[in-house]
Parts: structure tokens; C-alpha cells; sequence
């Protein structure tokens, strides 16, 4: 049998921060496109639980699948501007 400890993700205090944003703010296209960005990272990765749970309880807020996520996020990556206007790049995507 393997050792399956949970692993600290290198992210995690800033990404901590922006899901607590996520799960208070309002539903907008960035607030979108972090969700679906950090529901990508995290996807699989073994630790960071509590992120994990509280990305499905941000999902559920937005009322949409993972799916109908991703559609709107590509949509919205496709008309460009996302992070441009804010002064920093958030194409961190692992």
C-alpha cells in the first residue's frame, strides 16, 4: 500500500483568498473565470481539500455545471479582457 498524504499546493494562501472572494462576492465574468481557473488547478490534485470543497460550494452558488462553466469561460476568453484591465496576468493555469 502506497502513502497517500495530502500534498500543499505552492498556490495556496493566495488561492485561498480568492475562493473566500469567490464564495462571497458577486456572480461576474472575472469571478467566473477565477472559479473556473482554480476548479482546472486544483482538479485531481491531492491536498488542498477545504479549496476543493468550497470551489464545488462556488460552483453551486454560480448555478451551473463544471460544464456550462467551462462554455461561458471560453466564451468570455474569446472576447479577450478578462484580466487585461486589471494589471496583472492570471494565466497561472497548473
Amino acid at each position: 500500500m502506497t502513502d497517500k498524504t495530502d500534498q500543499d499546493h505552492p498556490q495556496y494562501k493566495s488561492d485561498r483568498a480568492v475562493v473566500n472572494q469567490l464564495l462571497q462576492g458577486e456572480v461576474t465574468d472575472y469571478n467566473l473565470s477565477e472559479l473556473a481557473r482554480l476548479i482546472i488547478r486544483y482538479k485531481g490534485f491531492p491536498g488542498a481539500r477545504d479549496i476543493q470543497r468550497d470551489l464545488e460550494k462556488a460552483l453551486k452558488k454560480v448555478g451551473l455545471t463544471e460544464e456550462e462553466l467551462y462554455e461561458q469561460t471560453r466564451a468570455l476568453h474569446a472576447q479577450g479582457g478578462i484580466y487585461q484591465n486589471l494589471g496583472r496576468n492570471r494565466e497561472d493555469w497548473s
